[in-house]
């Protein structure tokens, strides 16, 4: 059994009919409850409710925010090894069709870049490739491992999906995270957004499941949100977190909602989320799975993260760089970004910000 049997019970569910109907007394009694299910979640996010109410539930998100987690904040970065893509993937700036320059750190750049980003007290690292296994392939990875383990006491990964025993390798290699995000959860939709070995729907849909096989400590899912319905995407994507949590409860999960910027081939999102709207999907996010992480990429702007500090969040990236070569290489030798980031600061800048606002930036994720 896998997430995909769950998936199949609510892939055809009515959320139009379904939200058309949340009266405003149904929204009082999921928020009201101790314990919230799926159906809970979604009228949270799509109830007709004003900014006083609104108020409210980002109140009951603090609460729980503070209870589970404390007045933190963990900060990681981001190290892409590679850019090379076989995927056509729509929305990409990676995508296969882009004329862009491509790219695979040699070992001693890639340890610049590990030491840089070091220096700047980060501990907790997640390392980035295309979607080439003849490019980058797992031993390539694996070299890399051995050159940046010593200076990160967490390494996630964020590649192409790998099997099971393959998951085994890397972890006993060094890495203890994965990150996989389905994109949509629309079968249909995410058939007609990619092209290449990602077409397999199922197969990156599973990839978790095969992650927590390997006994990985930590796994992050999302949906990249403007591909396609917004609440049937964020839906899923809570679906699936609840699902693993209850699964696989030794496993550290995570969420993550990140929105459409703008990239090399210049796709047109789906829809746009409002700030507003994104909030929500947040705080509810928060009530729905108390203990789950809510990651805030430096795609949002610098303004907005600093605001929702203590509305849900649990972790930021920080000193982001989106392309091969981002923290050490001269320009020219850089490639072009995956997609435009927003919040630009520093990592000791955005540390600042998190003092200020009386929390503790944590940069060690998690120490052996």
């Amino acid at each position: 059994m896998t997430f995909f049997d769950t998936y199949n019970k609510y892939k055809d569910f009515d959320f139009d009919s379904f939200i058309k109907n949340i009266k405003l007394n149904d929204f009082n009694i999921s928020l009201n409850k101790e314990y919230k299910n799926i159906f809970d979640f979604l009228t949270l996010i799509a109830a007709d409710i004003d900014d006083t109410m609104l108020e409210n539930i980002a109140k009951f998100s603090y609460e729980s925010t503070i209870k589970n987690f404390g007045k933190t904040i963990s900060l990681y970065s981001p190290l892409y090894l590679a850019n090379h893509c076989i995927n056509n993937c729509v929305y990409c700036g990676f995508k296969a069709s882009n004329k862009i320059q491509r790219k695979k750190l040699n070992l001693n750049d890639l340890q610049k870049e590990a030491i840089e980003i070091k220096n700047l007290g980060i501990k907790h690292i997640l390392i980035l490739t295309g979607e080439s296994r003849k490019d980058t392939p797992v031993e390539y990875i694996l070299e890399c491992l051995n050159i940046i383990k010593p200076y990160f006491s967490s390494i996630s990964v964020e590649i192409y999906p790998l099997e099971s025993d393959e998951y085994k390798l890397l972890i006993e290699n060094g890495i203890d995270g994965l990150t996989i995000y389905q994109e949509t959860y629309h079968q249909g939709n995410y058939a007609n957004l990619h092209s290449g070995p990602k077409k397999d729907f199922l197969y990156r849909l599973e990839t978790p499941d095969r992650a927590a096989s390997a006994h990985i400590r930590t796994i992050g899912v999302g949906s990249l949100l403007g591909l396609y319905n917004v609440y049937y995407d964020v839906f899923f994507t809570a679906l699936h977190a609840d699902y693993l949590m209850r699964t696989y409860p030794e496993i550290e999960i995570s969420v993550s909602f990140p929105r459409i910027r703008p990239e090399v081939g210049g796709y047109n999102p789906y829809t746009i989320i409002d700030d507003k709207l994104f909030v929500r999907f947040i705080i509810a996010m928060r009530l729905f799975l108390p203990k789950v992480g809510i990651l805030l990429s430096t795609r949002e702007s610098a303004s907005f993260r600093d605001n929702m500090i203590g509305l849900g969040v649990t972790k930021f990236s920080a000193g982001s760089k989106t392309e091969v070569g981002g923290y050490t290489l001269d320009d020219e030798d850089k490639t072009e970004r995956q997609f435009d980031i927003s919040d630009e600061r520093s990592v000791s800048e955005i540390a600042s910000v998190i003092y200020k606002k009386g929390y503790q930036p944590i940069y060690t994720d998690w120490a052996p």
